[in-house]
């Protein structure tokens, strides 16, 4: 059997890098992002009564790399710090048969921008420019599921450093933030907090600069010990080189 699907919608995110995301949904609330409608499913009437959910599940394509890349039988998660492998089934890798990805995030209703309607939600673990195959709402008592074992990712994950920001940076995020629209300083300190170098950085314990991009702006910042260190916020160079992650 053969299946063509097409999007319904692309995610607008603050990911415009890969490195950074968060590798759950949920785990940093300040990433609020949109699903951009496509004709012909940008009407209202296909969302009455969404409005009564707080959540729903996006299901997307991983379509970035991972559609030429090809599945592999077995990964090795970030979870088990990069090293131990496991069975892709038993994993939430990219790297599928059928690159297909879920997330449950939260949602706060429609908007429309002139002839575009878009779904606002947050909590998002997407790159933006996602395609989006289907939305469904969440419900809680057939999806939550209290006594469910998580297997080897059961617990959630702790934050891993406090993030502090120089003088610096936070005239920079002053700058370009100033109504705090973007709500920048919490999405980096949350997309920080969580490490989100790979899983084998304890290998290289003399690397402590990194860059990531938020919103299309390069945030650069050092690990100290169990602090990390923002140091500053600006657009991206116009001639961008490689970031740890990719």
């Amino acid at each position: 059997m053969h299946f063509e699907f097409e999007p319904i919608g692309l995610c607008r995110s603050p990911y415009t890098d890969k490195f950074g995301i968060p590798r759950q949904p949920r785990l940093v609330p300040a990433a609020e992002a949109r699903i951009e409608l496509l004709p012909p499913y940008d009407r209202e009437e296909a969302f009455a009564g969404l409005e009564g959910f707080s959540h729903l599940w996006l299901l997307f394509v991983f379509h970035q790399d991972c559609l030429a890349a090809g599945w592999r039988p077995q990964v090795r998660p970030p979870r088990l710090g990069g090293r131990d492998k496991v069975g892709v089934f038993a994993s939430r890798s990219p790297y599928r048969p059928n690159p297909i990805g879920l997330s449950a995030v939260a949602q706060h209703g429609l908007e429309r921008q002139g002839k575009r309607l878009a779904l606002r939600i947050a909590g998002a673990d997407l790159l933006d420019g996602t395609p989006i195959l289907d939305l469904k709402p969440y419900v809680p008592y057939a999806d939550a599921i209290p006594e469910a074992e998580g297997g080897f990712a059961n617990a959630r994950p702790q934050a891993r450093f406090q993030v502090g920001f120089s003088e610096q940076a936070r005239h920079q995020l002053a700058e370009q933030d100033a109504d705090g629209r973007l709500r920048l300083r919490e999405l980096i300190e949350q997309v920080i907090a969580q490490d989100p170098r790979p899983g084998y950085m304890d290998r290289y314990p003399e690397r402590r600069e990194f860059v990531l991009q938020l919103h299309a702006r390069e945030i650069h910042w050092r690990v100290d010990g169990d602090r990390a260190w923002v140091t500053s916020v600006h657009p991206p160079r116009a001639a961008k080189g490689s970031s740890i992650g990719l």
